[in-house]
């Protein structure tokens, strides 16, 4: 059993390096979310948990998500956020492990305390590629948003699609790839 466990494990830090560089333009924004591990798994898990709350979070969680997403990309291309820099990567594999937990153990929390979490996750995602963004990254930015835009819905169909074992099993793979790419580094 050990075997079979740590051959997964073998590759998670192929997994963890494996995000390439952001590049320039409408293209290269629309493909970033889709090459990175850490990417697809909180995006998908926003829609993951709005699907599991329903009702207004189906859309008040990933709109806040982006205009997080958007607001800290902003600030990090405008300021460079000094010392915070140093707290986006915890932040963001902490945002993979804490929404699949939710999902996982089925918390229901309300949207005043739901809100800021999902803010707080998009805020570290923006500054992150904010940090990171290479000319003048506009065109960039939008692409990104569209994509991520579009991973929180199919995050919210999938959630929508799964009975709730199957959803609580989804939620217990995106903490685990959230784990397995913590450790990994």
């Amino acid at each position: 059993m050990k075997r079979i466990l740590s051959v997964p494990l073998i590759f998670a830090p192929t997994v963890a390096l494996a995000h390439p560089g952001h590049g320039t333009g409408l293209v290269a924004g629309f493909f970033h979310p889709f090459t990175g591990a850490d990417h697809l798994l909180a995006m998908t898990g926003v829609g993951l948990w709005a699907a599991m709350l329903g009702g207004r979070s189906r859309w008040a969680l990933p709109a806040t998500f982006l205009g997080a997403m958007t607001l800290g990309g902003g600030l990090a291309m405008q300021t460079g956020l000094g010392a915070l820099a140093a707290g986006v990567e915890p932040a963001i594999l902490a945002s993979v492990i804490v929404l699949g937990a939710v999902v996982a153990l089925v918390l229901r929390a309300p949207l005043v305390l739901s809100l800021p979490m999902i803010g707080f996750f998009g805020l570290a995602h923006g500054a992150a590629h904010g940090l990171e963004m290479e000319g003048n990254g506009l065109a960039f930015a939008a692409a990104m948003l569209c994509a991520t835009a579009m991973l929180h819905g199919l995050g919210l169909t999938f959630g929508l699609s799964l009975n709730r074992v199957a959803l609580r099993l989804a939620g217990a793979a995106a903490c685990l790839g959230g784990l397995m790419l913590a450790f990994a580094g």
